[in-house]
């Protein structure tokens, strides 16, 4: 009987895949971890990736249970500092939306401090 004749031998292959890209999921969070931890050091980064290599399945077994209370703060870290970054990036560019822009040129028309072409322009720019 060939491989795919079988509904129950497709529906088994699909659990093993499944188990497969799950196992390699837990292991790229796992050598990612490994390098974002400051505290540890180089020899015992390298020997959690050198037993990751060759004994992988007790290693991500042993470092899961040893690390992981670790391993999801520094990741919740890691996450608080991209977001700071962005908002920081987002403060200095001065994104908004362009209903603030038209509000802002109408205000200043209002006040005097631009002509009616001028706030046109800006209305044009900020809708584009």
């Amino acid at each position: 009987m060939e491989f795919w004749e079988s509904f129950w031998s497709i529906i088994w292959w699909f659990v093993w895949a499944f188990v497969f890209v799950a196992y390699l999921m837990v292991l790229f969070s796992i050598i990612g971890d490994i390098f974002r931890d400051r505290k540890l050091g180089g020899f015992s980064k390298a020997v959690w990736v050198f037993c990751l290599i060759f004994f992988p399945f007790i290693t991500a077994l042993v470092y899961l249970i040893a690390r992981g209370s670790g391993m999801a703060e520094r990741g919740a870290a890691a996450d608080q500092q991209h977001h700071e970054a962005l908002l920081a990036r987002l403060r200095e560019v001065g994104v908004s939306s362009p209903s603030v822009e038209i509000e802002k040129a109408a205000q200043m028309r209002e006040q005097g401090t631009i002509t009616e072409d001028e706030f046109q322009s800006l209305k044009t720019r900020a809708l584009a």
